[in-house]
């Protein structure tokens, strides 16, 4: 990254890879925030969302990998199935690794995501900029659960929102795909027009 906070253009050619942030209404509400890497969809799930002001400190539980196709899975998955709810895609885009070595030269961002520390540039449809993903608890702590915890934070870059709360309401937000909200889409679910 520049000193002006603007991230280095690409001149490899090779395309971004893709995030989703999605607004999970199961059990517990919260947001699914995945990463693409090596082929699978990285998954963390952030009780109150990913948020723009750098003051706030999101816990991010690691869950399971996805497949990248999920990344598009705006419905509802029934009852009786793993978590199921209502889900609708509140961001989406592509991001570009930041990580670097001692000596600046580039770490391959599944490399930083094991090392317990991620950085990277969101280009999305709602956020921008800069965050980080630092893993604070590994998972084998005997009051883990066997979960990995991490922290989501946003860098305090131009992009940084600081008059305002950084996160969405999660009831009132609407699709970045279709510019639906929950309970409209477990309507048309409700009623059988899906997508």
């Amino acid at each position: 990254m520049r000193n002006d906070g603007v991230p280095r253009p690409r001149f490899d050619g090779v395309p971004r890879p893709h995030f989703v942030v999605q607004i999970h209404d199961a059990r517990r509400m919260h947001f699914d925030f995945r990463l693409e890497v090596d082929g699978v969809l990285k998954s963390w799930a952030v009780r109150r969302g990913p948020s723009e002001n750098p003051s706030d400190r999101r816990l991010a539980v690691e869950t399971e990998d996805h497949p990248l196709e999920y990344r598009e899975f705006e419905g509802v998955i029934p009852q009786g199935e793993s978590g199921s709810g209502t889900v609708i895609v509140w961001d989406q885009g592509t991001y570009e690794p930041l990580g670097h070595d001692g000596e600046g030269d580039t770490v391959p961002f599944a490399e930083s995501l094991a090392l317990g520390h991620a950085t990277f540039w969101l280009h999305g449809s709602k956020l921008h900029g800069e965050f980080a993903l630092t893993r604070f608890r590994v998972g084998d702590e005997p009051e883990s659960g066997g979960q990995e915890a991490w922290l989501l934070i946003k860098a305090n870059d131009r992009l940084a929102v600081r008059d305002r709360p950084g996160s969405p309401d999660p009831y009132h937000a609407r699709s970045a795909r279709t510019g639906r909200t929950l309970h409209q889409v477990a309507v048309a679910a409700a009623r059988g027009d899906g997508d």
